[in-house]
Order: C-alpha cells, then sequence, then structure tokens
C-alpha cells in the first residue's frame, strides 16, 4: 500500500508534466523502481534494450554504475541498447531481514508541491489525511526574558543572574505554540480514526488553515501511523523549465555523454578561452557539485565517470569521509577516488567481495554509517579476509554516511542539467539565473564582462579586510556573478531589460540575438514577483502610453520606476499621456 500511494503521487506530479526525485534509501528497492517512484535502479550493472527488451547483466564488479556503460547495438533487434543499474544491495532501504519500515521520501517541484499535497486529500478523503503536527517549545533566552518580564510586570525586586537561570531553565522545553511540518502527510488507514493516534487542531490555531495537524509532534507517535515526506525542491522546476525552453523530455538524456562528463574535471567541452577564466572545471551552478568545497573535490580527484560522481556526492554529504579521511588517502596515494568509502552502501558490496557474510556485512555497514565504529570481533573477521588496514581505519573515522540511491538520484538530475549546460547554454543560463539566484546586480550583469570583474574583485577585497563585515547578500551576488562572467567568457550575453520584452520572474531567451538572455523584472532588486506579474499583465491588456500610465496600471513605485528609467528599461516613453506641440 505505502509503494502504491507513493506510486500514485508520482504519477499524478509526471502527467501534470514534472518530473519527481527521490530521495534517502529508497533507489535500493527494485520494487520502488518498477512502481515508477524512483528512477534508481538497484540491479547490478546490465544492458537493456528499449524496444525488444533484451537484456545482459554484466558480472558482479565489473563496473559500479551501469550508466558508465557504452552504448552498443541489440543482437536481437539491432536498436542501441543503453547500460543502467547501480548495485545498490535492498538491506539498505527494507533492513537486512526486510523488518524496517519503509520511509518513502520524494522531492516534487516547489511550485507543484501544494498540488501533491492536496492530491492526498483528495485520494484519502480529508478524516484520513492529516499534516504532521510540530511543538514549538520556549527557548533559553526566550525564558530567561519570560522571567525579566515577571520582575517587572510584577514590580519586584530584580532577582540575582543565578536565581533568573534557574527560573528560566524550569521555562525551557514548555510547549509555547503548535505549527506543522513543511512537508509531512499523515495516512490513516481507512478502517481507523485519526483520534486513535492522535488529537487533532490547526496550526498555530488558526482556524482559517486548509489542514488540520496532529497535535502531537509526530516524532512521539510514527512508529504507530504512516507518514510520507512530499518535499518541495529546486531541481523538478528546473528540469520544468529547461523542457519548456527547449522542448527536450529530460528523462530521455543520456548519462554516458562524454562532453557533459567532462565538465566535471575540466572546462574543454564548455569551450572557454582559459586565458580569461581561472576555474578548473565547469561545475560551478550544477547542483551538488557547484559549492567551492565539492569544486575543490572535483579538482582534486578529476572524476571521469558516473560512479565516481556518486561516490563523491556520498563524500560531500558525509561527516568526516572526505576531510581527514578519504582526503588524506588519496593524497598519499594510499588508494584512488574509484576505492574509497564513498556511501554507506559500499560498505556492505565491497566486505561480502572481500569474503565476509552478508550479515556481518550490512551490520557493519550499519554501524559504521551512524558513527559507531567497529566491535574488535568484526576487525579481526575483516583482516581474516584480507580488508586492508587502510579501509578499517577509514571505517573507523567515519560518523556519518549517505545512502547510495540518494546519492545517484542527485547525480542524474545533475548531469541532465550539466548536459544542458554543455550543449543547451542558453536555456541553461536562463534557468540558472532564474530559479539559483538569491541576489543580483543586474545593472552590472547588463553592463559587460569588465564591470562583472570589477564587481568581484571588490568583494574580493572586502573580505581580505578584516575590518570590513561582507554580507550574505554580496556573497549571493558574488556566486551569481561568477556564472555570468562564466556566460561571458563562452561568448554569451545580457539584453537590457525592458518593460516591453522582461518577463515577471523568468531570463528568457532573446529572439533578436540568439547569443542574449533577456532578464526580468524581479531581477531588479526590491521589485517583487506580483509587480512584475503586474507590469506584464498590463501590458498584455494594451500597450503602456507613458510612465504616468505605467504607474497607473501596474503595482510599480515611482521609486522602482526611475530605477528602469535609468536603465533605459522604458523603451523612451514619455513622462504623461498627454503630448505637446511645442
Amino acid at each position: 500500500m505505502v509503494y502504491y500511494i507513493s506510486h500514485l503521487l508520482v504519477k499524478k506530479s509526471n502527467d501534470d508534466g514534472y518530473i519527481v526525485g527521490s530521495r534517502g534509501s529508497v533507489g535500493s528497492s527494485f520494487a520502488a523502481t518498477m512502481s515508477g517512484i524512483t528512477e534508481v535502479n538497484p540491479l547490478i550493472p546490465h544492458y537493456i534494450c528499449p524496444h525488444c527488451r533484451h537484456n545482459e547483466f554484466l558480472p558482479e564488479g565489473t563496473v559500479s554504475s551501469g550508466f558508465d556503460l557504452p552504448d552498443k547495438e541489440c543482437p536481437i533487434c539491432h536498436h542501441i541498447m543503453k547500460g543502467d543499474g547501480q548495485d545498490i544491495p535492498f538491506e539498505t532501504f527494507l533492513g537486512f531481514e526486510g523488518d524496517k519500515v519503509p520511509d518513502i521520501d520524494l522531492n516534487f517541484s516547489g511550485e507543484y508541491q501544494p498540488v501533491a499535497h492536496n492530491y492526498c486529500k483528495e485520494v484519502f478523503g480529508e478524516k484520513h489525511a492529516f499534516r504532521a503536527g510540530t511543538v514549538g517549545t520556549v527557548a533559553e533566552k526566550t525564558a530567561y526574558g519570560y522571567v525579566k518580564g515577571y520582575e517587572e510586570e510584577m514590580e519586584l525586586e530584580p532577582f540575582s543572574d543565578a536565581k533568573r537561570t534557574d527560573l528560566a531553565k524550569c521555562c525551557e522545553g514548555v510547549k509555547r505554540t503548535t505549527g506543522q511540518h513543511p512537508a509531512g502527510i499523515v495516512v490513516v488507514p481507512e478502517d481507523m480514526d485519526i483520534h486513535d493516534f492522535t488529537p487533532v487542531q490547526y496550526p498555530a490555531n488558526n482556524p482559517f488553515s486548509e489542514w488540520k495537524t496532529t497535535h502531537f509532534d509526530f516524532h512521539h507517535i510514527h512508529d504507530n501511523i504512516l507518514k510520507f515526506d512530499i518535499l518541495g525542491h529546486v531541481d523538478p522546476t528546473a528540469m520544468k523549465m529547461l523542457e519548456n525552453l527547449t522542448g527536450i523530455d529530460v528523462t530521455t538524456l543520456p548519462m554516458n555523454d562524454p562532453e557533459t562528463m567532462e565538465i566535471f574535471s575540466s572546462i574543454r567541452s564548455l569551450k572557454i578561452d582559459s586565458t580569461r577564466y581561472d576555474q578548473e572545471t565547469g561545475a560551478a551552478g550544477i547542483p551538488e557539485f557547484g559549492t567551492p568545497f565539492v569544486r575543490g573535490i572535483l579538482e582534486k580527484t578529476r572524476p571521469t565517470t558516473f560512479s565516481e560522481l556518486v561516490t563523491i556526492s556520498g563524500l560531500s554529504h558525509g561527516t568526516d569521509v572526505w576531510l581527514g579521511n578519504a582526503e588524506a588517502l588519496i593524497d598519499a596515494g594510499t588508494c584512488v577516488l574509484s576505492e574509497v568509502i564513498g556511501c554507506r552502501d559500499d560498505i556492505m558490496v565491497e566486505l561480502m567481495a572481500y569474503g565476509l557474510q552478508p550479515k556481518m556485512a550490512f551490520t557493519i555497514m550499519e554501524s559504521v554509517r551512524k558513527g559507531k565504529g567497529l566491535k574488535d570481533e568484526w576487525i579481526q573477521e575483516m583482516k581474516a579476509n584480507n580488508v586492508p588496514g587502510w579501509y578499517i581505519d577509514s571505517c573507523l573515522k567515519i560518523k556519518y554516511m549517505f545512502p547510495k540511491a540518494h546519492a545517484v538520484a542527485y547525480v542524474m538530475m545533475a548531469v541532465r542539467i550539466a548536459w544542458f549546460k554543455v550543449h543547451r547554454p542558453i536555456a541553461y543560463y536562463c534557468m540558472f539565473f532564474s530559479i539559483r539566484c538569491d541576489a543580483y546586480d543586474i545593472q552590472t550583469m547588463i553592463a559587460g564582462e569588465q564591470a562583472v570583474r570589477e564587481r568581484m574583485s571588490a568583494i574580493r577585497a572586502k573580505e581580505k579586510d578584516n575590518s570590513v563585515t561582507v554580507s550574505d547578500k554580496e556573497k549571493a551576488i558574488y556566486s551569481t556573478l561568477e556564472l555570468a562572467l562564466e556566460m561571458f567568457c563562452r561568448g554569451y550575453r545580457f539584453s537590457n531589460l525592458s518593460i516591453e520584452r522582461s518577463d515577471a520572474t523568468d531570463f528568457l531567451p532573446d529572439p533578436l540575438d540568439d547569443k542574449s538572455i533577456i532578464p526580468p523584472f524581479t531581477s531588479i532588486d526590491g521589485l517583487g514577483a506580483n509587480v512584475g506579474r503586474s507590469i506584464v499583465a498590463a501590458r498584455k491588456a494594451r500597450p503602456f502610453l507613458s510612465k504616468e500610465d505605467v504607474l497607473k496600471r501596474t503595482q510599480l513605485s515611482k521609486t522602482l520606476l526611475d530605477v528602469m528609467d535609468n536603465m533605459q528599461a522604458l523603451e523612451n516613453l514619455d513622462d504623461e499621456n498627454q503630448m505637446t506641440l511645442f
């Protein structure tokens, strides 16, 4: 039933045009793959013919990911066979004895998430679908404020600091308010009532809320009732936008395109003049791989395969897996990237390959991935099976490990976006600047490469000056400018903002210049989405006659209108509707 409900949710989203990403270990389940819940195939690497379904499974240990297999001709029908399969043991999802409660987490598009939530009501009815409730408690500083407020209100002699602290400790943790889990939907069996598990209420006692929530914090009842995590995520939204811009079905993109894989180790496939660009890889702006930390891992390891990218995803999300562990092993030449422990599932598969019994390999994996280390008898068994000493030491250092199925799902999304970056750059940059940027300096971006370089240099100079603090907004602007600079170095640019051609919220290809993209109204600092939409709606109704007309028919303020005027974005509109003959 859990699988079927998840299948319905994913099918509904796909039918409405939004791809769904999986997270956690659900991709370890072949049943979930066949149910359409996840794109991750946990079987050992194999070839499959999409036409006649002929398949060829490779011997275990041949490759780590089927996506690393070159395409080949089907011997039966002569169509092209594709590689698939990630070699992920199902035990990480269901437990060694199949006794683990399935936990299915799904990443829906952020803009589609409310639809998916409401679909649960539609399928199960309002009496059987509820939001998981949360309980807000009094924090330490708030409790201290309560005590001081009590002194003042009761006009008491000020308490000593020790007494204030003691009284505050008594208040700490007391329930203050209620809320709702941002993604959790609780589903009650048809033959049962929600009150068999928990009272229900409106979040924060708001009777106008669309949802009722569990009165108890979900963590107190999670062993007794089913919860779905229907999360909002930016990657499915990015996929939708790229499909809309190009007409390409993202699920048909190859996972083994050489030019796409190349951007994770160099900038050659981006065709950038390296004398103008100082980055060693083309991973900036690629989800999961675009942060300075992960780009540093890429520069050190130079991955060339999908399976190596999965390992890097595991290394970057784990705790004490890369720093002071795998990094040191690679630096010392002890092993290479493909041999280090990246994801939790690697431990079970690799220990079984050394000769350990499956049950012991699973138990060791579970202990290591939770940061509990190794028992002496496990170490003796590992040594008896010739497990290298460096591998054992690596296990002892790990505090937390990422599930391989989660890493594979994220890398699949990243490779798709990387494909667009290489092969459909205009669409990629429109998507990136529309939905992956937290701040803009649009005047600088429109001004061109030199202006962007100067602005980035100014921010870097502030970072080096200990007497000046670089704001979070400036850091976000720097990240945006970094991709703008890359775009310029590839021969692309920004058109000017235009009251007649700009979209409300999205960057769009310029139909008059195949090397340019047009910024939206929301790229102007302080101009919100509703204001931008009001401009688009007004111009669709009829052309603007003047600046006065713009102010009357839109939500644009005079200040923002002046900003647009200074940017020459008003297409030479007169100040007023009235014309003069002199």
